[in-house]
């Protein structure tokens, strides 16, 4: 069976960096993707929503993180995951600045998003699913042996 593609919205990365339990669903899924456990999507999009939203004061505050430490976990982010550029886009998002998500969705059929966003949770997209953090850690059917880093990859 083939693993499920998943996208890991910005508010479970920064969740998981902020957390203090290690145990938590968001610490395992951040865990698990510098790990390489799961096939996960990204776009320059989206690793950029990551980087600003990690390097925003408040955030930076509380995560302690300079800069450069905050580059060096995106390259490994970056390492594991399938980078993914959008071509064209897809269903319309339940918000506007969730759109970059909805499309890089729309890349592979039955993706998964996870995601801590009630108003994502609540509306899917018809061709992916959107579960919570928990629900994903729950579910080891999509976790997959650890692979190689993978190039570009035009939608």
């Amino acid at each position: 069976m083939k693993p499920r593609v998943v996208v890991v919205d910005t508010n479970v990365l920064i969740a998981g960096l902020l957390t203090g339990d290690d145990e938590s669903p968001t610490a395992r899924v951040l865990r698990q993707m510098l790990e390489g456990r799961f096939v996960f999507m990204i776009s320059t999009a989206l690793l950029s929503e990551y980087r600003q939203v990690l390097l925003r004061p408040k955030v930076a505050n509380l995560h302690g993180l300079s800069a450069n430490e905050i580059d060096t976990v995106l390259i490994e982010i970056v390492g594991n995951a399938v980078v993914r550029e959008p071509d064209q886009t897809g269903e319309g998002a339940p918000e506007p600045g969730d759109q970059h998500l909805w499309d890089l969705l729309a890349c592979e059929r039955g993706a998964v998003l996870i995601t801590g966003d009630r108003a994502l949770l609540e509306q899917p997209p018809r061709e992916a699913s959107v579960v919570s953090p928990a629900a994903f850690v729950a579910t080891p059917l999509i976790l997959t042996p650890k692979s190689g880093p993978v190039g570009v990859v035009h939608a």
